[in-house]
């Protein structure tokens, strides 16, 4: 669209299935490069990745005429083929429902890389299930325990706010 300029960022993140630990750090640089091709090659740009265990952080600049559900739709769809294809995990590999979405503007860009960048560090001292709830809680987003990743392990070990609104 001419004359039309944007700079849209988002931070994505998901979990695996369960929230187990399979994606391996054997595999992770390949994987994190997988998954930038299919962001570039939906003509999006991609930021940041990093991913631990259970879970995958990805900050994207995002076209305005893309739809962020379909793009994650796809990374996710796609990077399931990918892990199976090569047997990373015994059994089949998936991720859970859902995802988080959190924007952010250009003069934030460096603290979320960083962020992002130092997962292993922060998780040391926090545990996915903590940060996933922090953000929710950062960006003021109302939500349901129930429907937020499955915390099987840790069903209501913190409160947090309920309701849909």
């Amino acid at each position: 669209m001419a004359n039309t300029y944007t700079q849209i960022y988002i931070q994505v993140v998901f979990a695996v299935s369960g929230r187990q630990n399979l994606l391996s750090k054997e595999h992770k640089e390949e994987l994190h490069k997988y998954i930038t091709g299919i962001v570039t090659n939906q003509g999006q740009k991609l930021i940041a990745i990093n991913s631990m265990p259970d879970h995958v952080h990805i900050l994207l600049g995002l076209k305005p005429d893309s739809a962020l559900s379909e793009l994650v739709r796809d990374i996710k769809a796609s990077s399931s083929k990918f892990i199976n294809e090569r047997r990373w995990v015994r059994g089949k590999f998936g991720w859970q429902e859902g995802f988080g979405a959190f924007s952010y503007g250009h003069s934030q860009l460096e603290s979320v890389i960083h962020y992002i960048q130092n997962q292993e560090q922060h998780h040391r001292r926090s545990s996915f299930r903590d940060e996933y709830l922090a953000l929710l809680e950062k960006f003021d987003i109302q939500f349901d325990q129930k429907y937020v990743f499955d915390f099987a392990d840790e069903q209501t070990a913190h409160a947090a706010p309920t309701g849909l609104g």
